[in-house]
């Protein structure tokens, strides 16, 4: 039952990772994240996590690799939760609604959660640039 259990949100977070390479969001994260699950599994799996562990770490890196990157993608976060808030207050916008805008203030504070974290990792106390 584990292991189903396992398999199941493994290929979920894998599926809905491939989908946000192409949409805005963390794609490789959850493709490694469904990996790494799937992998606890079906063993198979596990000869793709650490290709895809490294193309995710090149993905942090780079969002963080300047001070402009960084701006935009911090602006394109708080775009989202104003987009949210808009889509909440406003219900004659089509697909208005609190549905609407809390999953997209959430994306917002998703993309913002992972934006510190990666600058943590990449410029953190004791490195060095």
């Amino acid at each position: 039952m584990a292991r189903l259990v396992f398999v199941v949100a493994g290929t979920a977070l894998i599926v809905v990772g491939v989908v946000m390479l192409v949409l805005p969001g963390p794609g490789m994260l959850l493709v490694l994240a469904g990996l790494v699950l799937a992998a606890r599994a079906v063993p198979a799996f596990a000869r793709f996590v650490e290709p895809v562990r490294a193309k995710a770490v090149q993905g942090v890196e780079a969002s963080v690799a300047s001070g402009w990157r960084i701006a935009g993608s911090v602006l394109a976060g708080l775009g989202l939760i104003a987009a949210g808030v808009v889509a909440g207050l406003v219900p004659s916008l089509p697909m208005a609604g609190w549905a609407t805008g809390s999953s997209l203030i959430l994306s917002g504070l998703i993309l913002l959660g992972l934006l510190a974290w990666s600058y943590h990792r990449v410029h953190g106390a004791g490195r060095r640039s």
